[in-house]
């Protein structure tokens, strides 16, 4: 079957380009410009930006902030648990307190995120008498 010149088909027709000497002849000359040989260069990119070292690092935050009405209708041991889990994930530098502790209910049915951070009296749950950010 016979090919018109012009084709993407063309480029794979040609017996030159993928042989041993030409592959040899690509990775010197992207070794000597700098982009190595083969993928190397792109894996060790991505093995850098993998590495440990590069994970986000939380700010050690130990408040934890609700609106005061939540805070008021939880029990003792709720706000204590709610505390130390976020006291705990601080001091190891977590970004995340655990989601076991995550609280359910504390925004009204049917309020928008904005209602709800802007129209809500912010409370510390270790100390309700500090506004969050105190």
């Amino acid at each position: 079957m016979a090919y018109k010149q012009g084709t993407p088909f063309q480029h794979c027709n040609a017996t030159v380009m993928h042989s041993k000497p030409w592959n040899k002849m690509r990775n010197r000359t992207a070794a000597v410009s700098g982009r190595g040989d083969g993928n190397k260069v792109g894996l060790a990119h991505a093995e850098e930006k993998r590495s440990p070292l590069n994970k986000q690092k939380g700010g050690g935050t130990t408040k934890t902030c609700l609106p005061a009405s939540k805070i008021r209708s939880m029990s003792k041991e709720q706000r204590e648990k709610l505390v130390n889990s976020k006291k705990s994930a601080g001091a190891k530098g977590k970004y995340k307190r655990s989601s076991k502790t995550n609280v359910k209910g504390a925004r009204k049915k049917g309020a928008t995120l904005r209602d709800w951070f802007e129209k809500e009296d912010w409370r510390r749950v270790d100390d309700p008498s500090k506004k969050c950010g105190e």
